[in-house]
């Protein structure tokens, strides 16, 4: 038996304002049946980094589905949770640490790599009646997502005025595309201290994340001018946040977002993330369509490999594109 240390209450580090956080109640809310989510969405990438969308086309009986899958494993006794896990890490089953770099977190996830479209196989003996079920549930999720992820892209490229409708789309289609999804479990907090982390403030390093949540709330994103938000839970809709890559794709015209979650004291928050990235060797560089005379790229080029190598050897909240800035560029507004 595998047995894991982890971190007490006491070492979860608090937020850094415990200051209360409000509600942000203009969390742009896009209609993908309606013909001005096009520019909706990019003006939402523009001004945000984030938004949510409805009439996305997935079935919510699949939604609870993996859901019900999830809450299953993670009702397991912690030492049968334990020994589900990888040697291909970090995937598998993860308690409060997140990465190796010291990040701590009032969660416990199971995180999974996609190799050809399905879960790549991680070793779970202790949820072995189950495990076909919920990787049925898992792999039908991610078909779901990657369609709606490239849907976005397709819009978002459409919204730039981006001959080639499948500039972005295409680089998460790809048979070798760089994709994960992570499961999210946090318990209630049983002693809870006012702004106890549950997730570290963070951007992510993809093109974008596709994020579901129950009806427990603790998300919270933070605005351009420095101010954190809590954006209302929604159980019906997806959150969708712009990542590092895209914001070198665009050269800045979009700007990943730092968001985080908070811990909650009564309720069990669950959430599915997935997470959109090219393959490994895919150059990471402006699009050519998008530079306009005389612009410069902000960034030194690079692969999607070079970046997610060197995100993991970072915490959670260092500012990762700061690496591969140019001294010089112009960001074009």
């Amino acid at each position: 038996m595998v047995v894991l240390t982890t971190p007490s209450i006491d070492q979860i580090p608090l937020l850094k304002s415990t200051k209360q956080v409000p509600h942000f109640t203009y969390v742009p809310t896009i209609d993908l049946s309606k013909p001005e989510s096009t520019l909706s969405i990019v003006n939402a990438c523009k001004s945000l980094g984030f938004f949510k969308v409805k009439n996305h086309g997935v079935d919510m009986e699949l939604i609870e589905r993996l859901e019900d899958g999830a809450r299953e494993f993670f009702s397991l006794a912690q030492y049968e949770k334990e020994i589900c896990g990888s040697t291909k890490a970090p995937f598998g089953y993860g308690n409060k640490r997140i990465g190796p770099n010291g990040d701590v977190g009032w969660l416990e996830y199971l995180l999974f790599a996609i190799k050809n479209g399905a879960v790549d196989h991680v070793s779970m003996p202790s949820f072995q009646a189950s495990y076909n079920v919920f990787c049925s549930a898992l792999n039908e999720y991610i078909s779901a997502m990657r369609n709606l992820a490239s849907q976005l892209l397709q819009q978002i490229a459409k919204g730039l005025l981006i001959a080639s409708g499948d500039a972005l789309s295409s680089l998460i289609t790809n048979e070798n595309s760089d994709q994960i999804l992570r499961l999210n479990h946090y318990p209630p907090c049983p002693r809870l201290k006012s702004g106890l982390t549950g997730f570290g403030e963070h951007t992510d390093p993809q093109l974008i994340s596709i994020l579901r949540s129950n009806s427990v709330g603790g998300l919270q994103f933070a605005l351009r001018d420095g101010r954190w938000i809590s954006a209302p839970p929604d159980p019906n809709s997806f959150f969708v946040i712009v990542g590092d890559s895209l914001q070198v794709l665009t050269n800045g015209r979009f700007k990943s977002v730092r968001h985080r979650v908070v811990a909650q004291e009564h309720k069990s928050r669950l959430s599915m993330i997935y997470f959109a990235g090219p393959p490994v060797s895919q150059r990471i560089t402006p699009l050519p369509e998008l530079m306009q005379d005389g612009e410069e790229s902000m960034y030194r080029e690079f692969t999607w490999g070079e970046y997610k190598r060197a995100a993991y050897k970072t915490r959670l909240a260092d500012y990762r594109l700061g690496h591969f800035e140019k001294e010089t560029g112009n960001l074009i507004n």
